[in-house]
């Protein structure tokens, strides 16, 4: 029997989720992207280069393995041409494995002028978007208004563009901005959707389905992390789309009767990119050491991470509403060198501790258990067995408290760098 696993990050994004799925790639036939679009940064790590994947599944590496972008993701098609340029440049074919959704929606140039007069007109309450433009992308998705990728192949495509386009100018006149698009950048839009024709798009659902009948197994990919979910993540410092494990089968076209494993990912300590609540970043030197360790620096923005103790609360939430089966600890390299380490294990909310994590997440206050750390140099060490006994206690803890086992371990960003328990 054929099955689907699926691997998520279980905090705000940036877990590293790029990496295992190159690492773990060459177990599937198919990996496929269900959510997201080029808001997300997969960083990968081989043969002393560095590639960072926005909308393009981590798979595509290997040319044995079929890269799928699903119905659930939203593509800038001019972003994506670059991304394909950038491939082939490196030496990669990636027509040759990838296929896109017909279903998928895609960004418009207007809909990045939205995001920029909807952040602007928000003020202080601004949510921290990428400015990419996805989620009013996701708005006309669920408003009946979208664009998508098979739209591209019909005749009338000018005539709903013109249409859509008109539209977003009025809402941007609503905000109070000036609703302009260089011809530039609405020429290059339109030439990049002349190369996307050229790609294999079709309905992928019938394609994973038919991999699944041939007795062949995927990997369903997510971007950013369960806590950014519209539906249960910290609302409304969210993304737009569903990051968690029920997405994959909304954004796949794939029964829940086929997932296998649910694996999610964390770093050993949490990191936050814009707006939001996070109870346990460190506005200090120890939060600045975490960033210059970790270079915490936006893949796809370049923005400087906030960094903070790993929040066991959060992670155990993102561990029950996945049905996570098992757990891959990321970046415990970072952590070297520090003389003890503290894990959130409750907050204090309104004068009581509980173990649950709030709707409104900025209503709470840390409660941290402490832990010895440890000084080793964790990026040279090439079996489980040479790990110290301090990171193997913190690996035990998080074990018990999420009451789910850690099957992986990263010590360095590297392929190599990545220690199997």
């Amino acid at each position: 029997m054929s099955y689907t696993d699926i691997l998520l990050g279980l905090q705000w994004g940036d877990e590293g989720k790029g990496k295992i799925v190159d690492v773990l790639s060459h177990s599937y036939s198919v990996v496929a992207r269900f959510q997201g679009g080029p808001n997300a940064g997969h960083t990968i790590h081989f043969d002393g280069k560095k590639f960072v994947l926005h909308t393009i599944p981590s798979g595509i590496f290997r040319e044995e393995c079929q890269n799928v972008v699903g119905n659930g993701v939203v593509i800038d098609p001019v972003r994506f041409e670059h991304e394909i340029s950038n491939l082939r440049s490196a030496g990669y074919q990636p027509e040759h494995n990838l296929r896109i959704s017909l279903r998928a929606h895609l960004i418009l140039p207007t809909h990045r002028l939205l995001d920029a007069a909807s952040e602007k007109a928000k003020g202080k309450e601004k949510i921290g978007s990428t400015l990419r433009g996805i989620g009013p992308t996701y708005m006309d998705k669920t408003g009946r208004n979208g664009i998508r990728v098979g739209d591209i192949f019909q005749a009338d495509f000018e005539k709903k563009y013109q249409k859509l386009k008109i539209k977003h100018f009025d809402i941007a006149r609503s905000l109070q901005s000036d609703p302009f698009i260089d011809p530039k950048e609405e020429d290059d839009f339109f030439t990049s959707l002349d190369n996307l024709r050229t790609l294999k798009c079709e309905n992928t659902e019938y394609f994973l389905n038919q991999i699944q009948i041939q007795g062949k197994n995927i990997l369903a990919e997510g971007a950013q992390g369960s806590l950014l979910d519209i539906e249960f993540g910290t609302y409304p410092f969210v993304t737009s789309s569903n990051t968690t494990a029920a997405g994959a089968c909304n954004g796949l076209g794939i029964s829940p009767r086929r997932i296998n494993k649910v694996m999610g990912i964390f770093k050993a300590y949490t990191t936050r990119v814009g707006s939001g609540p996070f109870p346990t970043e460190l506005l200090d030197l120890t939060g600045q050491k975490i960033r210059d360790q970790g270079a915490e620096y936006g893949s796809t923005t370049g923005r400087p991470r906030r960094c903070g103790w790993l929040d066991l609360v959060a992670l155990n939430y993102a561990v029950m509403i996945n049905g996570v089966t098992n757990l891959m600890m990321m970046k415990s390299d970072v952590l070297s060198g520090f003389d003890s380490l503290q894990l959130c294990t409750s907050y204090q909310h309104h004068n009581s501790n509980t173990s649950e994590m709030p709707m409104n997440l900025s209503e709470v206050r840390p409660i941290y258990t402490s832990m010895p750390g440890w000084n080793q140099d964790l990026t040279i060490m090439t079996h489980s067995n040479q790990l110290p006994t301090e990171l193997f206690d913190y690996i035990h803890f998080i074990e018990s408290f999420t009451s789910t086992p850690i099957s992986l371990v990263s010590v360095g960003p590297g392929r190599q760098q990545t220690l199997f328990l």
